[in-house]
């Protein structure tokens, strides 16, 4: 399952899995792109271990990387209630 989680003002979309048996959640980005149709990159948590980049450059995975880790205890909180909607009661 993948739940929805924010919407940057440049439009990058950023959602995140359910917290898998190991602990682990998958956090997904993708900005549309007029070249690749998207860019999008992949950010596992706990470890903020990055893979699957294309059409980010390097200051925009630094810029997101800052983001995921001040939001993680925040997603990883989520990815165990159903994503923010459930966590939230809306």
């Amino acid at each position: 399952m993948v739940y929805p989680f924010m919407t940057l003002n440049d439009g990058t979309e950023i959602v995140h899995s359910e917290m898998k048996e190991n602990g682990s959640v998958k956090v997904y980005m993708e900005r549309p792109d007029e070249r690749l149709g998207f860019c999008h990159a992949t950010c596992w948590l706990p470890l903020y271990k990055w893979e699957d980049i294309d059409g980010f450059s390097d200051e925009d995975i630094k810029k997101l990387n800052e983001l995921i880790e001040s939001m993680a205890h925040l997603i990883m909180e989520f990815s165990q209630e159903g994503g923010f909607q459930c966590a939230s009661n809306l």
